[in-house]
């Protein structure tokens, strides 16, 4: 039996469709050691910013290393129903999988913020701070996102510095 060229032609084009594989998040990740925090900056002319901001770890529960892992986190206060800020980022990129079994730390800083030309400590007491809640994505290259963590701000913070920072109390 002979195949015709065209015939051909679509099964080779389809071969590497067949290695595809859909992901779902939820069967593949898990999120595990939600902290909410604000992100304190440095003073910049006598005004102070603070952001709201989520960490957690990604844990690959699936038998095989998982490419392209990428996190999104909105940010809304308490009693209103739209988005006060939101962040991304690339948890694994497209040439380093994260291994079955491990972890990687991500930490989310929403973009948006509160300002104030007082101390850092008398943010949380003016009469304009709104709690924040945070929602955590996953997906997994071109899966859908898929909502994996929801947690409340707690009202604790973290000074910003250029290396990763302990959280204070």
């Amino acid at each position: 039996m002979r195949l015709s060229s065209s015939l051909v032609l679509v099964l080779v084009a389809a071969g590497p469709l067949a290695d595809c594989k859909s992901h779902d998040p939820k069967q593949e990740l898990e999120v595990a050691g939600v902290e909410t925090y604000w992100v304190l900056d440095p003073p910049r002319g006598g005004t102070q910013y603070m952001a709201p901001a989520v960490r957690f770890r990604v844990h690959n529960k699936s038998p095989e290393p998982i490419l392209s892992i990428q996190a999104t986190a909105t940010f809304r206060r308490v009693g209103e129903d739209e988005n006060w800020g939101s962040a991304w980022e690339q948890v694994t990129p497209v040439k380093k999988p994260l291994p079955p079994g491990k972890d990687v730390v991500v930490v989310l800083r929403s973009d948006g913020h509160y300002t104030s030309s007082g101390a850092a400590d008398s943010m949380f007491a003016h009469p304009q701070f709104k709690d924040t809640r945070a929602e955590v994505f996953l997906r997994v290259g071109s899966s859908g996102w898929v909502k994996m963590a929801e947690s409340p701000i707690e009202r604790r913070w973290a000074r910003r510095r250029s290396s990763p920072s302990p959280l204070l109390k």
